[in-house]
């Protein structure tokens, strides 16, 4: 039946195969409704792991922190500070992930009685990652032991100038690594080539805190009181959402267990940004992902880089509200200069769409490197295919940021184009990257793209089919079947909210709402009424069916137990639509 429609998106809608007997089983041992059995066994949740995955704990997931190359080594050294008194410095990204983990380590060392010096690079002067005016200024402190988070791995000249002065480098990372590793003190890293870790997808936030585990180890060893680390898992769960790591295995007990640390709201910082922000009391995992993530970020990309850092670090309750206005007001800033680079960036790859590219490169002079990124996922959002976006500067010099789909791996093709000289800078992860080109190498790293990524691709791209769980009728819509699906949370990346297909649907009515939304009252065959809203499709094919449908239709979406100033409904989020 699926197969027959045609939805507006252009997407082809499947329904995921789920084992009968699995959903049976599922239903009859577990006690679960028939829809959400059927909707686990589908992503292939068995009977073995379906205790784990409904109640995620740290311990069931957490295998020893020291079989990761260097982990040892990293832990008895910072231990070794705490016991010393030593000064340590901190190198973070200005990204959440990168915010998040010099939170966390700068918090952990507090609560062990150091006061961490943190530097974060300045996406316009510095770039990426460590860097010597960074390390000169650790030095100045009396940092003879740095921790690089969120980056490093590939940073061989300032990590080498660091060694020159006799400073002492421990690199905490997540990011591709080439066979070749920098000059330090100690790289833990999962993605290390010469490593086999079951943590390659941890954010780098998560590979912080297990260097933590293995450092309060370390401090019992040597008969010193360690530092809770479960009070701090919400940070560990900020950084894990933000950075769109799968929400599986670890990554899910993180955020599960880290939600329920964020409900105390023990952290001024992210308690402030939540007020500011409007969330609600009780916090989901998009609420970070979309409403602090964002903010957050936007210090690192329009203003201050370390804005984000000092507002999870902060103490006071006064400086950290200023602070998380502070951010408010440049993430609105953020996303007005978002707007007309989105704008200028989707006319520019036209030609690129209409030629089926495999791969599409946006570029312009002037535009800010700060929202590049973004823009690259909105794009990628839009045409269902990895996406480069680059803003040169005037003196020819290109700051880019790609975002991928799955199967496609950009940082290994990035790494490739840097060794090969076509990148002054470039590195990342299978989903993302980031990039510096002069404008002379543009048409070269073009054809890089051209000839690696469609031996990924498989060459003529087609668009990715839209996974659907179930097909229930309106009349299924009811509170029960939502709440049950929140026992699945966290939903994200690896873990998506269950995707219905909502049969024989007649559209009673459809209302303008909001900037472009539509809010409708949907309606079954047997007269059974449920509420829905499409975001953004005022203007869209979507919303032109939904508006004009005069006989039933088919939607495909989410539903959802939405809670607004303690009212609570049920509304199907819709997400595509086929006559």
């Amino acid at each position: 039946m699926l197969e027959q429609l045609s939805p507006v998106s252009g997407r082809q809608w499947r329904e995921r195969p789920a084992d009968p007997d699995l959903v049976g089983a599922l239903v009859q041992r577990k006690g679960l409704a028939d829809v959400v059995a059927r909707v686990l066994a589908g992503r292939g949740i068995g009977l073995d792991q379906i205790d784990g995955f409904l109640e995620p704990r740290l311990r069931d997931f957490l295998v020893d922190p020291s079989h990761l190359v260097d982990m040892d080594k990293a832990a008895a050294r910072l231990a070794e500070a705490v016991v010393e008194g030593e000064p340590v410095g901190i190198i973070g990204d200005y990204d959440v992930d990168g915010a998040t983990s010099a939170a966390l380590l700068s918090r952990w060392l507090r609560a062990s009685g150091i006061e961490a010096t943190v530097e974060i690079p300045d996406r316009l002067l510095d770039g990426y990652g460590p860097n010597s005016g960074a390390f000169d200024r650790l030095a100045e402190h009396g940092c003879r032991l740095v921790l690089s988070l969120d980056s490093g791995t590939t940073a061989f000249e300032p990590l080498a100038y660091a060694a020159l002065q006799g400073q002492e480098v421990i690199v905490v990372d997540h990011h591709v690594a080439e066979a070749d590793l920098p000059k330090a003190y100690a790289v833990v890293n999962p993605n290390r080539q010469d490593q086999e870790s079951p943590y390659g997808h941890l954010a780098a936030v998560g590979v912080t805190f297990l260097l933590l585990v293995a450092a309060n180890r370390e401090l019992r060893r040597r008969g010193r009181s360690e530092p809770d680390l479960m009070s701090l898992l919400d940070l560990v769960a900020l950084g894990t959402v933000c950075d769109v790591v799968p929400l599986m295995g670890l990554n899910r007990a993180f955020v599960r267990q880290g939600l329920r640390v964020m409900s105390k709201r023990a952290n001024t910082g992210i308690a402030k940004l939540a007020l500011e922000a409007k969330a609600p009391e009780s916090l989901e995992a998009w609420h970070l992902g979309f409403l602090l993530g964002p903010r957050i970020n936007a210090g690192g990309r329009i203003d201050q880089a370390d804005l984000g850092v000092r507002l999870l670090t902060e103490m006071d309750a006064g400086e950290a509200g200023a602070l998380a206005a502070r951010l408010d007001q440049l993430n609105a800033r953020r996303r007005q200069i978002e707007r007309e680079i989105l704008d200028l960036a989707d006319r520019s790859v036209r030609d690129q769409v209409d030629a089926d590219a495999s791969v599409l490169l946006a570029y312009g002079q002037g535009w800010h490197p700060g929202v590049i990124g973004i823009v690259a996922s909105r794009l990628v959002e839009r045409y269902d295919r990895p996406v480069f976006v680059i803003g040169f500067d005037e003196a020819g010099i290109g700051k880019g940021s790609a975002r991928s789909v799955p199967g496609v791996d950009l940082g290994r093709a990035v790494i490739a184009a840097r060794q090969e000289g076509i990148l002054e800078k470039g590195g990342g992860h299978p989903m993302a990257a980031g990039i510096t080109i002069a404008a002379n190498r543009l048409d070269d790293f073009a054809e890089h793209l051209r000839k690696r990524l469609p031996a990924i691709t498989g060459g003529q791209r087609a668009r990715r089919a839209l996974d659907l769980d179930a097909s229930v009728t309106v009349a299924a819509c009811r509170r029960d079947l939502a709440t049950a699906f929140e026992q699945l949370q966290p939903f994200g990346a690896g873990n998506d909210e269950p995707r219905l297909h909502l049969v024989d649907v007649r559209v009673a009515n459809a209302r303008p709402v909001g900037t472009g939304h539509l809010a409708l009252r949907l309606e079954g065959k047997d007269g059974s009424r449920v509420d829905g809203i499409a975001f953004r499709a005022l203007e869209r094919p979507l919303g032109d069916l939904l508006r004009t449908a005069d006989r039933p239709i088919q939607l495909a979406g989410t539903l959802k137990l939405d809670r607004y100033q303690g009212n609570e409904r049920i509304c199907f989020h819709i997400d595509d639509a086929a006559g």
